[in-house]
This record gives C-alpha cells, structure tokens and sequence, in this order.
C-alpha cells in the first residue's frame, strides 16, 4: 500500500489520506505602472520617430474605445509589438495592450521587457489551456489583446492563411459571456523594406472592427471558420487590394492550430512622422 505523508510543525511526517496533486502553471500578464509610463514616452516621442523615416496610420477612429478587443494585425517584423502601442495604446485610446507571443519572445533581455509590457508567451505547436483560459478572461475583463493571426512574422508583403485559434478564443470569451461584446480588429502593417532599418517608412491601416457576437449561431467550427475568413478578406483589402484571397486559401484557416487571435472607404492619412468542460472544449478542439 502507498501512503502519501505531510510534514508537520514538529517535523515527523505524519500519514494522511489526501493526495496532494502537483500544481499546474498558471498564465498570467501584467503592465509594469513603472517601466510602461518610460517606454511609452520614449517610443513615441524618440526611438519610433527618429528610426522610421515615415509613420503614416489610417482608422484610428475604428478603434473601440471601451469593452474587449481583439488587435489582428499583421506580422511583417518585430518592430510591430512596438508600433501597435505606438498607433492604438494609451496615448491613443488611454489603454494598454496585452500580448500573445511566441516562447522565443519571452527569453533574455527582450523577453524581461516584454512580460513587462502586458506580454505571455503561449507554446504554438502545444498550448496549454492555461494559457489560452488566460487570453480569454483578458476577453472578459474587456481588455485589448493583440494576437498575430499569421503566427509568424512574413517580410513577402503577403498575407499568408490565418490561424484559427484567434476565432476561436473570441467565439469562447463571447459564448461564455453572452453580450460581451468582442470585437476583432484587423491591423495591416507594411514596410518600405522587407528588414526594417534606419528611414524605412511604414504604413499602419487599421479596419473597422468585425463583431464576434454575430458568429455565435451554430456550430463553432462552422462559426469560427466563417468569421476567419472574414477576417482574412479584411485583412487582404487593408494589405494588398490588387491580390486576389481565394476562397481556398482561405478555408484553409479553420484546420491551422493557434499561433501566438476593413472599412473600405479612403480616409486622410494620420502622418505622425518622425471551467467547465464546454469551456476547455471551446479552446482545445482542433488546436
């Protein structure tokens, strides 16, 4: 017979009936109230400006101002987790963003600043629940969540098929919380250069958001591949209008697993220069 012991104040191990089970990670994410206030000020006003030759953002009035929101952009360099702040962070909309990055980008020196700044790493070939229930009760603390829908950076200025974990996680946080009202917001990020350097000019084009709660009908596969490709076409008008997304690239969305979650009407530029088992079910199946 096996007997599972528990030490004592007296130090004499005492046999017990209770077996302890081993604790599991928990995820969580935070915004440094000291490190964030300076990188702000420093990105926005310094470092952005001085390296890039050309900041230009359109649809910064698409941006939603309160309640949850899903950030899609694109994955061009890793100068984008910079950017985004810089055209949809608190200076902004008075927000701070939470990101959902890959383990890489949460090692050394790069990944001390960016667990600092709202970031969590998530494993993209095996994520664990824990990380994905993280993400979704971001969703529910109406928070903003930026994930990469492509999964990895792509610098051949295409969109590559996106991930269906992204619809998925907002189909989840929405269906958990009936009327919560996420929103995904498509983000296209282009660089003059495929390797941004010093003066390489970019372009921010930011869509109107896509309401998740019109996707909560039906079947969530069914519902999660619709709204990816959605997202997909959005994304394609915002990037590159001149190449056609065919509906089979898209398709092929809804059987990737999770990496990491457009109006068309020309607008002015903005240059600034210079848990039950339904809710594991909703975040694990075909992951």
């Amino acid at each position: 017979m096996i007997e599972f012991f528990s030490v004592s104040d007296t130090h004499q191990t005492q046999p017990t009936n209770r077996l302890v089970h081993p604790q599991v990670a928990v995820t969580t994410s935070r915004v440094s109230p000291w490190l964030s206030p300076v990188l702000y000020f420093v990105g926005n006003y310094f470092l952005l400006p001085s390296f890039f030759g050309r900041i230009s953002i359109t649809g910064q009035e698409n941006i939603p101002k309160t309640g949850p929101v899903i950030l899609a952009p694109t994955h061009r360099a890793r100068w984008d987790s910079l950017l985004l702040p810089y055209a949809t962070g608190r200076y902004v909309t008075g927000r701070d963003l939470k990101f959902m990055v890959t383990k890489t980008e949460c090692r050394g020196l790069q990944g001390w600043f960016v667990r600092r700044m709202g970031g969590f790493p998530i494993d993209t070939q095996h994520p664990a629940v824990s990380t994905l229930r993280h993400a979704v009760e971001l969703l529910q603390q109406g928070q903003m969540l930026v994930i990469y829908p492509e999964g990895n950076i792509f610098r051949d200025g295409k969109l590559h098929p996106l991930k269906s974990g992204i619809s998925r996680l907002a189909l989840s946080a929405e269906s958990s919380h009936p009327g919560l009202g996420v929103k995904i917001l498509p983000i296209s990020i282009n660089y003059s250069q495929p390797y941004p350097c010093w003066g390489t000019d970019v372009s921010i084009h930011i869509g109107s958001p896509i309401n998740v709660q019109d996707y909560t009908k039906g079947k969530v596969k069914q519902n999660a591949k619709r709204l990816t490709e959605d997202l997909a076409r959005d994304l394609q008008s915002l990037s590159n209008p001149e190449l056609a997304f065919s509906h089979h690239d898209a398709a092929e969305v809804s059987t990737s697993p999770i990496v990491s979650v457009s109006d068309s009407t020309e607008r002015s530029p903005n240059v600034r220069g210079g848990a039950t088992s339904r809710k594991r079910e909703l975040l694990t199946i075909d992951y």
